[in-house]
């Protein structure tokens, strides 16, 4: 994309929707994305940091007046300057607070979309980071009643669970002016961030009302960093500082500037769902299409229904994806009629696993396997119709055969008169004995066939399982690793507030490990069960393949001994 593009705005109903061309855009990316969203206090400057971590000097549009310029949340997507085969998209919000609009709840709503949508979110505003500014940002306390993780029940609060799902923090101070000193020592700016987050003692309404928005950024966001940046340039150029040159401005602004582009680039992590499913453009464009339906519908959007949703939408275009690739192949051959048996089931092994490797590639959260299930059926189905037609071709040539072989034995034996009764009876043995041959060599042939279509059928199931098993150990590490992650952060919390002498907080903290670590067992358990069960079914269903095949050529067989000459035209027969 060469300029931003709306990705959200307000219709004239007053609700919120998804640009349908923004969708399209991202339907075309199919790399893994990182999502960057800033958000803050209109007039800011949060643009401009969007349009530095583009690479380009505007882009984002930059107002110069007290009025609110971005509307909605615009969308830029430019190619990853750090990892490759990877989607950088930028998220720019509407300015929160603003006099115009006057509508706290769509500001609630922008923000927790930010949330939802990001892998990194930045938060921008302007000064210091003191009790105000903790207090502006007061939306993080509406989070718990703005986004559910599971739909079992409502009125539960799940917040305790956004720490696995929530993007990572980062906290821009504009315009800073005060030196970085805490009690006359010299901080660095994350020290700075943790120190103005500090809790108080105590549990008076003031304290807790002081303690609440600080506790929610600990526990909602524990991956934390803070960047400080001195006033760019003279007041009077701000009007214009998308058209500055380098020279005019300060160059203290542009170091912090390029370590915080950097650290972006090097820090934020590609979006993942639950379980570390790996978001692509099209599957960012799923979920902001959930969200937006969800929140103007009046309902709460759910993190839980979001993945249900995203796993039926990829699951069903896995099977066609599969589907295609193996019926596509499987069709070239007809081209190329009249093959051997084993140059099908050769074709049909090779398209097999590659049509599972791309459902595999796609698919995710098929618990119970019948997406899988669906691509063999359909493949069963495909691979069955081009061995009928190989049978067919097979059957037919040795009718031809066993009937021109019993014409022309007849037609010898009545041409030569002049041969004894005799030599007439051991003429014809001769001829049912080559006929039998040639009817054994058919029966032995079909034989060999059928072992082929078995021995290439169990080697498709054995890459299909070697496949299933791969994903598996996939999901599994990539369950393990956000597990860790998180006991890792609940960790150093629960460490952090024993050394501040929270002793309560800590307990319920160690209470809140512990359910954890029994969630996450009987996930893993729950993970094998499903893994064991789906191997179970894929096995079952090679077997019953297998069984199919076996009876298929005992028909086969059955149709070669009614189509072969009778006895008194010469034939022969194999009892």
């Amino acid at each position: 994309m060469d300029k931003p593009v709306c990705f959200i705005d307000t219709g004239s109903d007053g609700k919120l929707r998804v640009q349908q061309s923004a969708l399209q855009m991202l339907q075309q990316i199919q790399q893994p994305v990182v999502v960057v969203a800033v958000v803050g206090l209109y007039r800011t400057g949060k643009s401009y940091l969007m349009n530095r971590l583009a690479g380009k000097q505007s882009g984002f549009a930059l107002g110069s007046t007290t009025k609110s310029k971005t509307k909605g949340i615009w969308m830029w997507c430019v190619s990853h300057p750090t990892k490759e085969g990877t989607t950088l998209v930028l998220l720019d919000t509407e300015g929160l607070g603003d006099v115009d609009r006057g509508d706290p709840k769509h500001d609630t709503n922008i923000f927790s979309l930010a949330v939802l949508l990001s892998s990194t979110l930045v938060y921008n505003s302007r000064g210091t980071i003191d009790n105000k500014a903790v207090m502006d940002l007061q939306y993080v306390t509406e989070l718990s009643d703005c986004i559910k993780v599971k739909s079992s029940d409502e009125d539960a609060d799940d917040s305790s669970e956004f720490v696995k799902f929530f993007p990572s923090f980062i906290w821009a101070v504009r315009d800073f002016t005060l030196e970085l000193k805490i009690d006359g020592k010299d901080v660095t700016e994350d020290e700075y961030l943790e120190f103005a987050l500090k809790l108080k003692h105590g549990t008076s309404r003031n304290v807790m009302g002081y303690n609440f928005p600080r506790e929610c950024i600990q526990n909602f966001f524990p991956s934390r960093k803070c960047f400080t940046f001195p006033f760019p340039t003279a007041p009077e150029n701000m009007s214009s500082l998308e058209s500055l040159n380098s020279a005019d401005i300060s160059s203290k602004f542009l170091k912090v500037t390029d370590n915080f582009c950097q650290f972006v680039f090097d820090d934020s992590c590609v979006k993942r769902l639950k379980d570390g499913y790996t978001v692509t453009g099209r599957v960012l464009g799923h979920l902001a299409k959930t969200y937006v339906d969800t929140i103007s519908s009046g309902a709460v959007p759910c993190l839980e229904n979001a993945v249900i949703a995203m796993a039926t939408i990829e699951n069903e275009a896995a099977v066609k994806e599969g589907l295609q690739v193996y019926q596509s192949g499987m069709e070239k051959l007809k081209d190329s009629f009249p093959l051997e048996l084993k140059n099908v089931s050769s074709e049909h092994q090779h398209l097999s696993s590659t049509a599972t490797q791309a459902f595999m590639k796609r698919s995710f959260r098929d618990t119970d396997g019948k997406n899988l299930k669906s691509l063999e059926v359909g493949n069963v189905q495909h691979i069955i119709s081009i061995q009928q037609l190989v049978y067919l071709s097979t059957t037919d040539m040795l009718h031809v055969l066993l009937q021109q072989k019993s014409v022309d034995s007849e037609a010898i034996l009545q041409a030569d008169k002049k041969l004894t009764e005799k030599e007439k009876k051991i003429k014809k043995e001769e001829e049912k004995a080559a006929l039998l041959e040639q009817e054994i060599k058919a029966r032995d042939e079909k034989q060999r066939q059928l072992e082929e279509k078995m021995e290439a059928e169990k080697q498709s199931n054995e890459e299909r399982m070697r496949q299933m098993k791969e994903k598996m150990d996939v999901e599994m590490r990539l369950q393990r690793e956000e597990a860790e992650r998180v006991m890792d952060r609940k960790l150093r919390e629960q460490a952090d507030l024993l050394e501040r002498s929270f002793k309560e907080k800590a307990d319920r903290m160690r209470q809140e490990i512990e359910e954890f670590k029994r969630r996450n067992t009987e996930a893993e358990s729950n993970k094998a069960r499903e893994f064991a069960s789906n191997l179970g079914s894929s096995e079952r269903r090679h077997e019953e393949f297998i069984a199919m095949m076996q009876q298929q050529h005992r028909e086969h067989m059955m149709a070669m001994q009614k189509t072969k000459p009778n006895e008194d035209s010469g034939g022969c027969s194999i009892m």
